[in-house]
């Protein structure tokens, strides 16, 4: 009591200095400008050669891109799709001021032409069609008298002149793509010049891979040899154990106990009467409506059902019950049911194919539909006629003559219900039997039927329970995480596995995670993870539990791969092959140095095998694969002659060329030479960015902001 009697008296004094301290955490951070990460804050986003992309600007985008796609699209995708968008613009508004293109408002309006807006009715004239003058009048219209609709066009009219740009510059880059009639020649030789050959292959498969040995030095080599195919982004690699919030055995068995107890009635007192008063239950109540409207996660759905609409997982017993029994308790998803049959309709469902033979002046006829009343009449009779023969297909007759929608199914109509269909069309499938042909006339024309089957509808009843996870295995499961969670943080970063195995714990490794992922296999979206593996602070080896939406993961961050040239380590499952390959050829071409092509099929027991017609443009051997060197090598060879030992992509060739067949002569390759002008400039636009980025010099800091 004395201790609080002091910290009353110096309330004012405790007051100043939490006040002082609170300042100073705040003014710290605003002199140090560090966040709480302890990296630098800074208002860019990014930076393209030098050029800042500010966050305040990238956020009005983002937030325009929010209120565009609303929720097709993560928050994550979103900004990356925005920041995908930022840097191409940049990059080729650089261009375009090194280069001097810009659009002058003349060229606006041309461009708005090939646009949608062309078609919008403020810019058109009486006629209906796109007017200059009438899309400058509206402009400066909106400008005096709606200035929120006039802002809105600025912002469009930004995008279209930015597409017009980028038009520009694109075509100025194709002008100067194309092919000449000798590349045209030349394409057209690749894919029908052929050569017929003999080939012996030794694969590579023959030696073992534990007969091959390769470095760490050897593998370092290779990697310095091509760096480009080994550059990697700064990644993690993290592992989990997922404690999932489900329902175990208990809560599943507490579901079906509840409803087992509601099946039959119970006898309750009444604590206003005095008196005892009998509950009916699920099997024997009188108002099934009131009854599942208090005991049921799903209320009474009074339509009749045929089978094929009740639930696949009871739909053969509950079809077969009669009225008032009662089928379950049963499992379907996540729910035990049990079902009762209300009543049932017998024949209360039909399916039926007909031949519409339409009239012009019909409801929804086509308009291509000539014909007169009394014409479609007689075309129907005879139709009818020929359907009721015993050896006509009923199927082809309505494909083939029918003006319906369902000629192209052969008349189908599937199954359907009383009331559905006109009248007529309804009183002659319900009122003659399955197999019956006949005739009746609608307002959509004259209609040849057949019916087809009939089945039972019933009207059921279905009481509910969803299958949830108690309060108790909620709190065991949190408990185990924890436990978990507290267990491998006290021990060695190495321990993480043993401990989930002693406890029969799943650990789930995500290897290469980028800053910007979102998604992580076995946990989905889960963003807050990604920013803590990626956070400086977070060492290797560290471990944090996550809160999810459906239970909780405990992490552990297993290491970080810098941003440059992979290691020797991290390379090594690409390189090893490579080199093991290599290695294997070597020791295949200098044991058969030499040697014929039936002798080395002989010493290394494989088959002199054939290839016919092989191009160069598909260069696939069969039984072999594909074999670009091989089949190049091939064509360089006179007929009746045969190659040395070749290094292929399966394994060590020898070819004899026995047939050469050039492809056939044309007066000329224009053809040819325009397909490639054409792939060449399809692929300009992708082609010309890529190589813009690739030479760029671009900084990403969204994994600071996002």
């Amino acid at each position: 009591m004395a201790i609080l009697e002091n910290i009353r008296k110096r309330t004012t004094v405790l007051i100043l200095i939490i006040g002082l301290a609170l300042f100073a955490f705040v003014i710290s951070g605003v002199i140090t400008g560090s966040d709480f990460s302890g990296g630098k804050i800074s208002s860019t986003l990014a930076e393209v050669n030098g050029e800042a992309i500010s966050r305040e600007d990238f956020t009005r985008k983002l937030e325009q891109a929010q209120q565009q796609f609303g929720s097709n699209f993560s928050s994550t995708q979103l900004v990356n799709r925005v920041y995908d968008q930022e840097v191409r613009s940049t990059l080729l508004n650089q261009e375009f001021d090194r280069l001097g293109i810009d659009v002058e408002s003349d060229q606006i309006v041309d461009f708005i032409k090939s646009t949608g807006y062309a078609q919008d009715p403020s810019f058109q004239n009486e006629n209906g069609v796109f007017d200059a003058e009438v899309f400058k009048s509206t402009i400066a219209d909106w400008k005096e008298t709606n200035p929120l609709l006039y802002d809105n066009w600025l912002q469009i009219e930004k995008s279209i002149i930015q597409s017009a740009k980028e038009q520009i510059y694109f075509n100025l880059i194709k002008s100067g793509v194309g092919a000449t009639l000798s590349e045209g020649e030349f394409d057209y030789a690749l894919a029908n010049d052929k050569v017929d050959m003999q080939y012996v292959r030794v694969p590579y498969s023959s030696i073992a891979d534990s007969t091959i040995q390769v470095s760490k030095s050897e593998i370092e080599s290779y990697i310095n040899s091509h760096k480009d195919e080994f550059k990697q982004d700064k990644s993690r690699d993290i592992r989990f154990v997922y404690f999932e919030e489900k329902p175990s055995a208990a809560d599943e068995q507490a579901k079906k106990d509840e409803i087992a107890k509601l099946m039959e009635g119970s006898v309750e007192f009444n604590a206003a009467t005095k008196t005892t008063d009998t509950i009916k239950g699920f099997r024997n109540t009188d108002d099934m409506m009131a009854f599942l409207d208090r005991n049921s996660d799903s209320k009474f759905d009074t339509i009749y059902k045929a089978k094929r609409d009740l639930p696949a997982v009871a739909a053969e017993q509950i079809i077969a019950l009669g009225v008032g029994e009662v089928f379950g308790p049963y499992r379907d998803g996540d729910t035990f049911k049990v079902s009762r049959v209300m009543d049932r309709k017998a024949n209360g469902t039909v399916k039926a194919s007909h031949i519409l033979i339409a009239y012009e002046g019909a409801e929804r006829a086509n308009p291509n539909v000539t014909r007169t009343k009394e014409e479609a009449e007689a075309e129907a009779k005879r139709l009818l006629a020929e359907a009721k023969k015993a050896d006509v297909d009923f199927t082809a007759l309505a494909r083939d003559n029918s003006d319906g929608p369902s000629a192209p199914r052969g008349g189908d109509l599937g199954y359907f219900q009383e009331g559905v269909m006109a009248d007529e069309f309804n009183d002659f499938c319900f009122g003659n039997p399955t197999g019956a042909i006949g005739l009746v006339e609608t307002q959509f024309g004259f209609h040849v039927i057949k019916v087809d089957d009939k089945q039972d509808v019933v009207q059921v009843a279905t009481m509910t329970r969803e299958i949830e996870p108690s309060e108790e295995t909620i709190n065991t499961l949190f408990t185990n995480a924890t436990q978990f969670e507290m267990e491998t943080t006290d021990a060695d970063a190495n321990a993480f596995a043993d401990i989930a195995k002693k406890k029969e714990y799943s650990v789930r490794p995500v290897n290469k995670i980028k800053a910007m992922d979102e998604n992580l296999p076995g946990l989905s979206s889960q963003r807050n993870i990604v920013q803590w593996a990626f956070n400086e602070e977070t060492k290797v080896g560290a471990i944090k539990r996550f809160d999810l939406a459906n239970g909780y993961a405990v992490v552990q961050l297993t290491k970080k791969y810098k941003e440059g040239v992979m290691s020797a380590e991290d390379a090594s499952a690409t390189v090893l092959p490579k080199l093991r390959k290599e290695k294997k050829a070597e020791q295949i071409m200098a044991a058969n140095k030499g040697k014929s092509l039936e002798a080395l099929a002989k010493d290394n027991n494989v088959t002199v095998a054939t290839a016919s017609a092989v191009s160069r443009k598909t260069p696939t051997i069969p039984g072999a694969g594909r074999e670009a060197y091989v089949v190049g090598k091939a064509f360089a060879l006179e007929e009746g002659t045969s190659s040395e030992l070749l290094e292929g992509e399966t394994g060590v060739f020898m070819v004899k060329v026995t047939k050469k067949t050039p492809g056939a002569t044309l007066p000329n390759f224009s053809t040819f030479a325009q397909t490639l002008t054409t792939q060449n400039r399809n692929a300009v636009n992708s082609a010309v960015y890529n190589a813009l980025k690739e030479g760029a010099d671009i900084e990403d800091n969204r994994a600071t902001f996002y």
